[in-house]
Order: structure tokens, then C-alpha cells, then sequence
């Protein structure tokens, strides 16, 4: 997709926000940027010196002066309006608590053809977010994502980010926003779906490669693994047999499928293959996370 640029953010009249940047022990110039950009933007850099991603989001909530707190991240270009629809979908929706908006990919340079061929089936790995859909309340189905959500800092205080979630040194657990939103759904939050405040996130050319993806899903399977409990019969190596399977039946799916199968369904076997792995590797007998 080619890249759309900003050439200014536009809020509307009589519209108080601020923008806050954490450092989360950068080891770049990220200080000396934001000092440039303090007369141009109502920036307030914070510095969160616990690494984690959630532990940086948890340090915007508990210092965030609006009612509303609009997420992005630093791969991520937003368009134009977007502040401005993010507003006006509060407005007209003010009881919900949740929204989310468009995700577009931003490749750098041309994707391999297996992934530009096969990306639907991993579009989740790199934050693609669209459904497809006029404005309005979402199907249940709908998980906004960090790199485009806007929640009310009044949920935020009731569900913080899990600092045991999200990437930090040592952890490719991912999911932060998943669990989040998963908790205000149970907690019978309204989620609003936003497609004109959208953004692009950039997909760097280190990303697009098999081992990220299988990198990313076992990650997910790490954090499945820490929700799962023994499911049917059979037990093989303390884990179940359905799970071993799964993995086997996807990891061959996936191997042998460089050669049959289209690229869409060969790379939703290898995430399948690859999660799996993550579960098996670090199953857990009892339930650890909430």
C-alpha cells in the first residue's frame, strides 16, 4: 500500500487533548526528538524506567489528564482527521468505552510473493485491522488493537494493563490489548468500531520472513498456555494428546504445503503448527492468568 502522508494532525475547535510520549529506556536520540518537537504539539514525554511495554501504557493512564485516551505506537503512521474522528465517535457514542479504528499494512519495499499471496491468513501478526463495515457498534468478534484504540481512562483504572503481558526484554508474549479488552467485555463494556480514524503501521523488511511469524505465534501460544487447562482425554509428556496432535497434522500441513498449497492456507497451518508449539512448551496445569 503506498504511503499516505500527514502533513498536519487536525482536532476540532475547542478540543483540549495532549499528547503523551514514554520512554521506556530508549538508547536513541528519543529525548533530544521530543525536545524539538515541544513547540509544535502539546507533548509531554514521561519516562517509565520498569521495561515492558504494559508497564509504559500503565504510566499513561495513571498520568493522562483527558477522559478518553486514543493509542498508537511509534511504527505507526496515523491519517490526518484521525484525532477528529476518534472525537466524534465519542460523541456520538458516549456510553461506550471501547473503539477501535482501520489498520493498514505499510510494507517497506515490495513483500515476498508467498507473504503478499498469503498475507489475510497472518494479517493479525502485523496489527492489520479492517472489518470491512460502516462505523458502529461491534460484532463481538472485534479485539481492537494498540497500534489504534481509543478507551476511557475510567476502564483503564479499573483494568490496567498486565505488566506479565506484552513485549519486554526476555518475553515474546504478546495479547496485552486482547486481555484488556477481554475484561471490559466481560465487564459489559460497548466496543465501537471507528474505520475512519485509520492508520498505517510500518512492516519493516526484518519482519517479513517465516521466522518472525513463528517467532510471533509461539509468543501467542505462550500466552494461550497460560490460560489453559487439560481438555479431553489422554495425556502424552504431561500434555494433552488433541494438542500434540495439532501441532503435528499443522507442522506437516505447513512444510509439505511449500510445494500443494496455496500460500494462504499454508501460513494459517504454520501459525496453527507454531502456536500449538508455544502451548506445548509451556503448558501449564493450572490456570495462571486471569
Amino acid at each position: 500500500m503506498p504511503l499516505i502522508t500527514t502533513p498536519h494532525l487536525d482536532a476540532p475547535d475547542g478540543f483540549e487533548w495532549e499528547l503523551i510520549v514514554v520512554d521506556n529506556n530508549s538508547t536513541d536520540d528519543t529525548p533530544g526528538v521530543l525536545a524539538d518537537f515541544m513547540d509544535r504539539l502539546p507533548l509531554r514525554p514521561l519516562k517509565e524506567p520498569t521495561p515492558g511495554k504494559s508497564n509504559a501504557a500503565n504510566l499513561v493512564v495513571r498520568e493522562a489528564r483527558g477522559e478518553y485516551i486514543i493509542w498508537t505506537d511509534d511504527d505507526v503512521l496515523v491519517s490526518g482527521d484521525w484525532v477528529r474522528q476518534y472525537v466524534a465517535a465519542f460523541r456520538r457514542y458516549p456510553e461506550a468505552e471501547v473503539f477501535g479504528g482501520r489498520i493498514d499494512p505499510w510494507f517497506e519495499g515490495t513483500p515476498p510473493q508467498w507473504l503478499a499471496r498469503g498475507f489475510p491468513a497472518v494479517a493479525g501478526v502485523y496489527a492489520a485491522m479492517n472489518l470491512n463495515r460502516p462505523a458502529g457498534p461491534a460484532p463481538e468478534s472485534f479485539y481492537p488493537l494498540g497500534a489504534n484504540m481509543a478507551i476511557t481512562r475510567a476502564a483503564h483504572l479499573r483494568h490496567p494493563f498486565n505488566p506479565k503481558i506484552g513485549p519486554q526484554p526476555g518475553s515474546s508474549i504478546r495479547g496485552e490489548e486482547w486481555m484488556l479488552v477481554r475484561a471490559l467485555r466481560r465487564d459489559g463494556a460497548q466496543v465501537v468500531w471507528v474505520p475512519e480514524a485509520s492508520v498505517q503501521h510500518f512492516i519493516p523488511r526484518a519482519r517479513q520472513t517465516e521466522a518472525y511469524l513463528r517467532d510471533w505465534f509461539h509468543g501467542n501460544g505462550e500466552l494461550l498456555a497460560k490460560m489453559d487447562v487439560s481438555q479431553g482425554a489422554g495425556m502424552l509428556f504431561g500434555r494433552p494428546l488433541w494438542l500434540w496432535r495439532e501441532w503435528a497434522e499443522h507442522w506437516f500441513r505447513a512444510e509439505l504445503g511449500r510445494f500443494v498449497l496455496p500460500p494462504e492456507r499454508r501460513l494459517k497451518s504454520l501459525g496453527i503448527s507454531a502456536t500449538a508449539w508455544g502451548r506445548l512448551r509451556n503448558y501449564q496445569h493450572e490456570v495462571s492468568l486471569p
